[in-house]
């Protein structure tokens, strides 16, 4: 089977497509026969050695999958041939077929096609994480969210919008910002320019919102600082910026604010009964029509590097998908 490799850290145009040896299925696996591998930032900072968990090399990267059971390990319960799954995985999408176990797994709604289910379990399970448990997001709570046409972005103005928030959406340009006010978004802020604490404090009569989803990190976050309402929530969810930035301790006394961190995988891995619970809530919202992962780019397992690109140079709007199998019914989700 052909696998996409990282066997030595650097940019994406050192990865590998070459043929490798079948998966070994353990008896808590499932072989899935790969249709789709959707992009996170940790990809991009996993092949270049820089994630704060590196699998051994040589690994395939591609932390979330969707595709078909082909076979199950002898203590596989949960699972039959044939069955449409998806799930996050940490790392493995960009192969042909990948041996998951059982737990990282989900079946797949009728309804959803399979670039859409590799495209949900990252983004989706980490917003709803941040807005549910860490920062118990209240209907009529202003929440602002910075990078808001990425696939964490839109999955935090979907869900936001969800729970009852009035969401500010903030992006760098036209059609990004075109892409929140489709996702729900009730204000656009464009910060091309860097500065958005003015406007935010204008749109909130000068309190500041109540929550802030910041995946951009960098010189953001002290702007962030500066326009969280008293007793406000700072969720910190990535450094898609390149920066981590230094909390300003001094603002948090003075906002009697929270900043509160947001490590999804070590979350769902620690409770995965109330990461189970979070996305049967989850995908009752798809079925409902309340949200609907936007996929901005599908790209071929041959054209890996670029689809990489896509995304470490923040060109994404909603999700970048690769396409492992070649073209594939996609059902209509209405």
């Amino acid at each position: 089977m052909r696998a996409v490799l990282c066997k030595h850290y650097g940019p994406p145009e050192e990865l590998v497509l070459e043929e490798v040896p079948e998966p070994q299925v353990g008896p808590d696996d499932v072989l899935v026969d790969v249709a789709a591998s959707a992009l996170n930032f940790p990809d991009v900072l996993m092949i270049a050695g820089k994630y704060q968990t590196q699998p051994p090399l040589p690994f395939s990267p591609g932390g979330e999958l969707a595709g078909t059971v082909s076979a199950v390990g002898a203590n596989v319960t949960n699972f039959v041939a044939g069955d449409r799954v998806f799930g996050g995985i940490g790392h493995g999408g960009f192969a042909e077929r990948a041996a998951v176990p059982q737990s990282s797994l989900r079946n797949m709604p009728d309804s959803m096609g399979f670039e859409q289910a590799s495209a949900i379990s990252t983004t989706y399970g980490t917003a709803y994480y941040a807005l549910k448990q860490r920062a118990t997001l209240k209907a009529q709570e202003t929440l602002l969210v910075l990078g808001a046409a990425g696939g964490v972005g839109i999955a935090a103005v979907e869900l936001g919008k969800a729970l009852g928030a009035r969401v500010i959406a903030a992006a760098s340009c036209a059609d990004k910002l075109a892409a929140a006010k489709a996702a729900g978004a009730d204000e656009l802020i464009d910060y091309s320019d860097g500065q958005f604490k003015d406007e935010v404090k204008a749109l909130t009569d000068g309190r500041g919102a109540d929550v802030i989803y910041d995946p951009v990190g960098g010189d953001f976050f002290d702007q962030c600082m500066r326009c969280i309402n008293w007793y406000g929530r700072v969720l910190v969810i990535g450094f898609a910026s390149g920066d981590i930035p230094k909390v300003p301790i001094n603002l948090i006394l003075l906002k009697s604010c929270q900043v509160v961190g947001v490590f999804y995988g070590a979350w769902s891995a620690r409770w995965p009964e109330q990461n189970t619970a979070n996305f049967a809530e989850i995908l009752t919202l798809y079925e409902q029509g309340v949200i609907d992962p936007l996929i901005g780019r599908i790209f071929p397992l041959e054209d890996y590097a670029e689809a990489m690109r896509c995304l470490s140079g923040r060109r994404a709007i909603g999700k970048i998908v690769v396409n492992v199998q070649g073209p594939y019914d996609r059902p209509n989700h209405e």
